[in-house]
């Protein structure tokens, strides 16, 4: 392939840069990883004792587990010899703690321990060393570092009654040489990426081309792996996850997370109400939605009350939209009753790979399609690096790292209002421009027009704020509208006018019958009818709140620590009480790029953006817009800023390209910025702390990859 500037991509330059970065990643993995290997080399490796003395807080179980009764004596000691810095700790067998988790005693086990080394201090002990964690749920996780010798008390820093899946602690640790595969694939995948961005690889010189057949392969290779990757942890969790994801503890609330399959099946049962029990406490109350009324009701047992359930009239519906339950869960219950008596419940987490696989696609289509109308021949690897920064910035981590129903609406939302977007905007075309004569748009696709409606107008369905997409139609086609006025084309107008309201009537009409149905109201989607924290047939934000709710969705700041994953969660404190999910940053946190949306209104870049300027400037306020509305109506939610992160990248990706293009010293700032904020996301996704937690949903993960810094 030749480049644009005319010089071939040279693939020995390549080469060579791919293998110095093979041996500098097999040199990390061999010494650098392996530090601690090479450090305690000459250990002793001795024990005082079989087992360790416990303290008069500690026992062990019959299965071998350490169960913590006062966590004031939770500790045991161990004699350390000095030979070595390191420690090990001897998990329980797996069937011993199997046994026990399945048990009656279950829920008291944990995966995670935490611990703090104390030493002789005179006639006390120096308790001033830092906590350190180890897990069961891998080897290389039972091992730490830990500058201590003599007598030495390890205290198990759990609550009371906690049982600890761990029979002794190990002095003078030799730690084996562990050559990782995870984690050299993933220093490998680090480097390849890295190349891709050099200069040696010509990706930099080579225009995008939406006609290339290479370039299309590409990018079908691409989306192809990404679809193996879904299709095949799809069937995994479908063979496994056909229990009812109900959880409830006595005196709460209960948590049921297959709200979509149970829409799905009273759908097909012909109802719009839920098919769960309704507690007559619950039914005959006052005032349902009154928080401190079910918090009495749930202090006397009453149960269940379903927490993020809508409840009206005596009956539970769900307030999420109703379109990804028609869509995907009702067909899937019919499709496999057909081998399986009454079918099968669609996991959500199956729902929500299998979207979010379109809402990626679809992102980057969307990204070229914009590259090529606003900033034609933009350079491949600016290309992908923009493919990345749209995905970043319309939230997309944050919506494949919590695949639970509270995404499903988000990514089904964003998924049509990308698609209905790209549709529009292959819908039109420039013309004009000779002579005085001003560019302006021509609707060339009145179909695109029709399936982008439709698609735009579904997303009521799934979560309406997603809706106002529709506005794009303004720029867009009241160009072609005012000259088909202007020349009398009343044909013309017709057919725009049909191809854009009837699409949008034939998808909602069925979705406002369905709220005429459930709450008397076409326009009642029900949220405010949610059980949840607070009552929120009252509750919006206060209006001292919304300043700091707005200013934390954009320009909350991250919080670096030292400690893996080296990344926090921010507080947001507010004057008053409103809803918050805790987060790591905002939005200009997460892709700092969408910062370069706030320059449209420039003249010199309004100038090159031309004809198109109107669209991305309709982008920028709508995205504006919706963060009023969302801290108003929702609070602070994470989830939220995949309403409006979108926006401000569809207005901000044209605008990075062209500087790109314009000053090419900016491409190292570019790269390093997304690479960053890549790295970033992969980080949040380790965070202790916020909503389905991976030290908790997946330990086993989690202390896997800490592991690989814990140690040095």
């Amino acid at each position: 392939m030749i480049s644009r500037s005319g010089h071939r991509p040279r693939p020995m330059r390549v080469l060579r840069s791919a293998l110095v970065a093979l041996a500098l990643v097999l040199i990390v993995e061999c010494v650098v990883c392996n530090l601690a290997h090479w450090r305690s080399i000459g250990a002793s490796t001795d024990s005082a004792s079989a087992a360790n003395a416990l303290g008069p807080g500690l026992s062990r179980t019959a299965q071998g587990l350490l169960e913590v009764r006062d966590p004031a004596g939770a500790y045991v000691e161990v004699k350390a010899d000095g030979s070595s810095e390191y420690w090990r700790a001897d998990a329980t067998p797996a069937t011993h703690v199997q046994a026990v988790s399945d048990g009656a005693r279950g829920d008291d086990v944990v995966s995670t321990v935490h611990l703090r080394l104390a030493t002789r201090d005179g006639d006390g002990w120096d308790m001033r060393s830092p906590s350190v964690t180890v897990s069961p749920a891998t080897p290389s996780a039972l091992l730490f570092r830990a500058p201590a010798r003599g007598l030495v008390r390890i205290w198990i820093e759990e609550p009371r009654g906690t049982l600890v899946p761990i029979e002794n602690f190990r002095a003078n640790v030799r730690v084996p040489f562990v050559f990782d595969w995870a984690r050299v694939a993933a220093m490998a995948v680090l480097a390849a990426f890295v190349i891709l961005l050099l200069p040696s690889t010509g990706l930099w010189g080579v225009a995008l081309d939406v006609s290339s057949r290479r370039q299309r392969l590409a990018f079908a290779l691409a989306a192809g792996a990404l679809g193996v990757y879904v299709v095949v942890r799809s069937v995994m969790i479908i063979g496994y996850a056909q229990q009812p994801l109900v959880f409830h503890k006595d005196g709460g609330y209960t948590f049921d997370f297959d709200q979509y399959g149970h829409l799905a099946d009273a759908l097909l049962h012909g109802r719009v109400w839920l098919d769960l029990p309704v507690p007559d406490e619950l039914a005959g109350a006052a005032d349902p939605y009154d928080a401190a009324s079910r918090a009495r009701m749930l202090a006397d047992g009453v149960t269940p009350i379903y927490w993020d359930h809508a409840f009206h009239d005596g009956r539970w519906y769900s307030y999420f939209g109703v379109l990804p339950a028609v869509a995907l869960f009702a067909p899937f219950r019919l499709v496999t009753s057909w081998f399986t008596p009454g079918g099968l419940m669609l996991p959500t987490t199956c729902a929500q790979l299998w979207l979010m696989a379109g809402v990626s696609v679809v992102a980057c289509l969307l990204v070229i399609r914009l590259l090529g109308l606003v900033a034609p021949r933009t350079s491949l690897a600016g290309a992908a690096l923009l493919c990345i920064a749209m995905m970043l910035g319309a939230n997309l981590p944050y919506l494949w790292f919590r695949t639970n129903f509270y995404s499903v609406p988000f990514s089904s939302g964003l998924l049509l209002a990308m698609l209905g977007l790209w549709l529009w905007l292959g819908a039109v075309r420039t013309e004009g421009g000779g002579g005085d004569a001003p560019r302006t748009l021509r609707i060339v696709s009145m179909a695109r027009v029709a399936w982008g409606a439709l698609c735009i107008a579904a997303t009521i369905g799934c979560r309406p704020t997603f809706a106002f997409t529709a506005l794009f139609a303004l720029p867009l086609f009241l160009p072609d509208l005012r000259r088909a006025a202007r020349g009398r084309r009343r044909g013309r107008i017709a057919r725009l006018g049909a191809a854009l309201l009837l699409p949008a009537l034939a998808v909602t009409a069925p979705v406002l019958v369905y709220n005429q149905l459930r709450f008397a109201s076409p326009f009642d989607f029900g949220n405010a009818y949610q059980l949840t924290v607070t009552d929120m047939t009252r509750f919006h934000t206060p209006a001292e709140n919304m300043p700091l709710t707005v200013f934390y969705y954009l320009f909350l700041p991250p919080r670096l620590t030292d400690a893996f994953p080296f990344l926090a969660l921010s507080p947001t404190p507010l004057p008053r009480w409103s809803f918050t999910e805790p987060c790591v940053g905002g939005l200009f946190a997460l892709m700092p790029l969408a910062l370069c949306a706030f320059a449209l209104p420039w003249p010199a870049v309004r100038r090159r953006c031309g004809v198109w300027w109107p669209t991305l400037a309709t982008a920028l306020a709508l995205a504006a817009l919706l963060v009023v509305f969302d801290a108003f109506v929702g609070g602070l939610g994470w989830r939220y800023i995949a309403d409006f992160g979108w926006l401000f990248m569809v207005a901000a990706v044209p605008v990075v390209a062209l500087m790109m293009r314009r000053w090419p010293w900016t491409r190292a700032p570019v790269a390093i910025v997304v690479c960053a904020a890549l790295v970033f996301a992969i980080a949040s996704c380790f965070v202790v702390g916020r909503d389905d937690m991976l030290v908790a949903n997946d330990p086993a993960l989690f202390h896997r990859v800490r592991s690989w810094f814990a140690l040095p």
